[in-house]
C-alpha cells in the first residue's frame, strides 16, 4: 500500500471514530452530573435532619413492606365508608343495655374485708414515713395505697403522701386537692396512723427540708420482708425515712391482712375531695336523665387517643409527613431522646399487627355498632384532649349522637376550678364511668385497671367489661370488602368473650387492684 492510501485510510477511522468519542464524552458528562445531583440531594436532606433535629424534630424513616401482612396497616376509614349506610339503617331490638343476658350473672360476692383484718390497739410508732407517688391519678392510687400497707409492716406513721410534678400530666394537685384527707385519715386511724405533714421538731432536724431525708430507694415490687430487713433498721435510727419514688414498689403477692390494708385503702379510705365528688354526682345524675331511652343506662369508654398516646404508641394513622413531625415532636417533648437511643426500632406495622396501637374513635364506633349497640345508645367518653379531635371525633359522633363527655355534662363554670389539673379531671371521668352499665376499655393502662376492679367491688364481683382483643380487630379493620353480616357476627364474638372475662379470681402475681377476689370480698349464695 502507497504512503497516500495509508495516510487516507488512517483519515476514515480517525473520522469514523470522532462521534463514537463525542458519544462517550456526553455520557460521561452526564453520569458527572448525575452523581453531584445526588450528592448534592444527599447532602441537602443530611442538613434537613439537622436543622429539624435541632429543633427537638428528628425525622424518622417508617419503612413499610411491599405487601403489608393483613391488619398492619390502618384502612378503618374505608371499612366505616363501605359499612355507614348498614351501621345507621341497623336498630337493635331490645338495645343490648336492656336485654337479659347483659345483666349480671354468676355466682355474687360482697366486700368483707373487715373479717381479713386483725384488729388491735396500735403499738408505739417507729418514727415516719414519706413517700412521694408519681404519674397520674390511678398511678397515684397505688403509690397511696401500698405505703399504707408498707407503713403497717414497719409499724410507722405515714405522711399522706406528695405528689410528683410529672412531665407528661404536668399537674401539680396536693393530696387534699383530690382526696378527702380527713376522711382518710379517720378510716385508717385504727390500722395505721397518718398524719398531714412532719411533726415540726423532725422538720427542724432536716433544715426543713425533706430532700435532706435520707431516700431509701426501694426495688420494684419488694416483698414486706425487704422493707423489714432494709427499711425499718434505718427508720429505728433516724426515726423518719423516705421513698421516692413509689410506684408499684411493693410485690402483688403479699399476706391476706397486707391486702386487706390495701382494698381499705383504696375502696373505702380513698374518696375524692368535696369538689370533685359533688360535680360527679350531679354529672352522674345528668347522664343517667339523658339516658332514657334505655331505662338510665349508659356505656362508658376510656378513649386512650390523646397526642401523648398516640406519639408513645409509635403507630401510624394517615402516615403523612405532617402527622410524623407532630408525633416526633410530642415524643421528644414528654420523653426526650428515649425514642431514638441506640439499638431502637420503630416499627409501626408489628404494633398494630399485635394489638399496641389505641383504638381511634372511629374504630370504637365501628366495633360497638357491631356489637349491636344502636343510635339509641347513650356514650359516655372519658378521655383527655383527643389527637387530630375534628378528624377523628365526628364519625363517632355520627354514629352516636347521645355522645357525652365530660364538656357536655358540666359547664364550663362548673370545670374552670378544675383545668390545667389532669388528674383532677380524670376524677371526673372515673366517677362517671364507674356507675355505667357497661364499661368499654381501648388500651391497657392503670385507669382501665383500677376501674374494673372497683367495678368488681361495687357489683357483687362481675364488672362488665369490653375489653376486645385489638389483634382480631385490625385484622377485620383492614377489609374494606368486609360484608356487615360478617363484621357483626364477628364483633359479636368479641363482645361475648369480653364479658366472661367480667367475673374473675386474681391468681398469685395479679394486682388486688384489678382483681379483689378472693382477698377482699367474700361468696354469697347465689341469687
Amino acid at each position: 500500500m502507497s504512503v497516500a492510501a495509508a495516510v487516507a485510510s488512517m483519515r476514515g477511522t480517525e473520522a469514523s471514530a470522532k462521534p463514537a468519542r463525542r458519544l462517550g464524552r456526553v455520557l460521561v458528562g452526564r453520569r458527572r452530573r448525575a452523581a453531584v445531583l445526588l450528592l448534592a440531594l444527599a447532602y441537602a436532606a443530611a442538613m434537613l435532619m439537622v436543622v429539624l433535629g435541632g429543633g427537638g424534630v428528628v425525622a424518622v424513616a417508617l419503612r413499610r413492606p411491599a405487601k403489608a401482612s393483613p391488619g398492619s396497616v390502618y384502612r378503618s376509614h374505608l371499612v366505616f365508608e363501605r359499612l355507614l349506610p348498614e351501621m345507621r339503617a341497623f336498630a337493635s331490638h331490645p338495645n343490648p343495655l336492656v336485654m337479659s343476658h347483659y345483666k349480671k350473672t354468676g355466682k355474687r360476692w360482697s366486700p368483707c374485708i373487715s373479717k381479713r383484718l386483725t384488729q388491735s390497739e396500735l403499738p408505739p410508732s417507729n418514727g415516719y414515713l414519706i413517700v412521694e407517688a408519681n404519674g397520674g391519678l390511678n398511678q397515684q392510687r397505688i403509690s397511696i395505697c401500698d405505703a399504707v400497707a408498707v407503713a403497717r409492716v414497719l409499724n410507722a406513721t405515714l405522711a399522706t403522701p406528695a405528689f410528683h410534678l410529672n412531665s407528661v400530666w404536668r399537674d401539680s394537685s396536693k393530696f387534699g386537692d383530690i382526696f378527702d384527707e380527713d376522711h382518710f385519715i379517720e378510716t385508717l386511724r385504727k390500722y395505721v396512723r397518718v398524719v398531714k405533714e412532719l411533726p415540726e421538731d423532725v422538720f427542724l432536724r432536716f433544715d426543713r427540708n425533706i430532700s435532706a431525708i435520707p431516700n431509701m430507694r426501694t426495688k420494684a415490687f419488694s416483698s414486706p420482708s425487704y422493707y423489714l430487713q432494709n427499711v425499718l433498721p434505718k427508720l429505728l435510727e433516724l426515726r423518719v425515712v423516705r421513698i421516692a419514688p413509689f410506684s408499684n414498689r411493693l410485690a402483688h403477692s403479699v399476706p391476706s391482712n397486707m391486702q386487706a390494708l390495701r382494698c381499705l385503702a383504696n375502696y373505702e379510705a380513698l374518696r375524692f375531695s368535696d369538689p370533685i365528688k359533688n360535680l360527679a354526682e350531679n354529672m352522674v345524675d345528668r347522664m343517667i336523665k339523658r339516658s332514657f331511652l334505655t331505662g338510665g343506662k349508659y356505656v362508658s369508654v376510656h378513649l386512650r387517643f390523646e397526642e401523648d398516646m398516640v406519639a408513645f404508641s409509635c403507630c401510624t394513622y394517615d402516615g403523612s409527613w405532617n402527622e410524623n413531625i407532630v408525633m416526633e415532636n410530642a415524643r421528644e417533648k414528654s420523653w426526650r431522646g428515649k425514642f431514638h437511643r441506640r439499638g431502637r426500632v420503630i416499627n409501626p406495622e408489628a404494633n398494630r399487627r399485635n394489638g399496641r396501637c389505641p383504638l381511634t374513635p372511629l374504630e370504637v364506633g365501628m366495633m360497638l355498632r357491631g356489637m349491636g349497640f344502636d343510635n339509641t345508645t347513650s356514650l359516655y367518653v372519658a378521655s383527655g384532649k383527643i389527637y387530630n379531635t375534628k378528624k377523628f371525633m365526628t364519625p363517632l359522633r355520627q354514629l352516636f349522637p347521645l355522645l357525652q363527655t365530660k364538656e357536655t355534662l358540666a359547664t364550663p363554670e362548673e370545670l374552670a376550678q378544675f383545668k390545667e389539673h389532669s388528674s383532677r379531671l380524670a376524677a371526673l371521668d372515673y366517677s362517671v364511668c364507674l356507675h355505667s352499665e357497661a364499661f368499654v376499655t381501648t388500651q391497657g393502662s392503670n385507669f382501665p385497671h383500677f376501674l374494673m376492679g372497683h367495678r368488681r367491688y361495687l357489683y357483687g364481683g362481675h364488672a362488665k367489661t369490653i375489653k376486645p382483643d385489638k389483634r382480631k380487630l385490625v385484622v377485620l379493620f383492614d377489609n374494606p370488602n368486609i360484608r356487615w353480616d360478617r363484621f357483626k357476627r364477628h364483633m359479636q364474638d368479641i363482645c361475648r368473650h369480653s364479658e366472661m372475662k367480667g367475673f374473675g379470681l386474681r391468681k398469685p402475681h395479679e394486682s388486688i387492684y384489678t382483681l379483689p377476689m378472693p382477698d377482699c370480698m367474700c361468696q354469697q349464695s347465689e341469687a
